[in-house]
């Protein structure tokens, strides 16, 4: 299971919680977000995933962000179709081979894309169906006021109805108190790609407790591979 924490944008704080190792480092690009990113983002190990964060953009501001930042993952958190992720994936095809053949910048081949869909009391994975072999991995959070950032988990027992074998990446109010339900989750065939952390970290909107994220890091080492 991989480790992404979103909602970056201080940098001394971004350096900080590189220095953790998570897999992925989201950045949102929503004005709306008290978390909304707007600035150069410092040069990252490798082994690190930058991820931008959308909210129903359109893709030629998708692929000016992917080109200036060197995106490795797109999370899309709107209302985007599945004949948009369709048309967005081939865009970040034809934009990684560009730059790659005129060597502006290293994009490695084929940028991720996360599709996320809200949860609160029940839901019908049914929608997913479209999306089948477009988005490489569903990411699910808490249906709130805010787009992400909420605070709160929903039921995860509204999980065991999921019948896709796309992987997924569960989020919504993940914190130190969430350690045992992610323990007993993994325990089961869900296929969990990756758990996705932000408010429950956070000191203010876009700031996180270092010390907080290495704790919950070390508690699960074990699944965190």
């Amino acid at each position: 299971m991989k480790l992404k924490v979103c909602g970056m944008k201080y940098q001394e704080n971004i350096e900080a919680v590189a220095g953790l190792q998570p897999d992925y480092l989201g950045f949102i690009f929503y004005e709306k977000s008290p978390r909304n990113f707007d600035q150069d983002i410092l040069e990252l190990p490798e082994t690190i995933k930058k991820t931008g964060v959308f909210v129903d953009a359109s893709i030629d501001f998708i692929l000016e962000k992917v080109k200036k930042h060197n995106f490795k993952a797109i999370q899309l958190h709107g209302n985007e179709s599945a004949e948009y992720c369709k048309a967005l994936s081939q865009k970040l095809k034809e934009v990684s081979t560009l730059l790659d053949q005129t060597a502006l910048t290293v994009i490695s081949s084929g940028v991720e894309i996360f599709k996320v869909f809200s949860i609160k009391d029940e839901f019908d994975f049914e929608i997913l169906k479209p999306y089948e072999g477009i988005v490489d991995y569903f990411l699910f959070d808490t249906k709130g006021k805010a787009k992400g950032g909420n605070g709160y988990t929903f039921d995860w027992n509204v999980l065991k109805n999921y019948n896709s074998t796309t992987p997924f990446i569960l989020s919504g109010g993940i914190g130190l108190e969430e350690v045992a339900k992610i323990k007993a989750i993994l325990k089961t065939d869900l296929p969990i790609y990756a758990v996705d952390v932000n408010s429950k970290f956070e000191i203010e909107p876009g700031l996180k407790n270092i010390n907080d994220l290495e704790k919950f890091k070390k508690l699960l080492s074990v699944d965190l591979k």
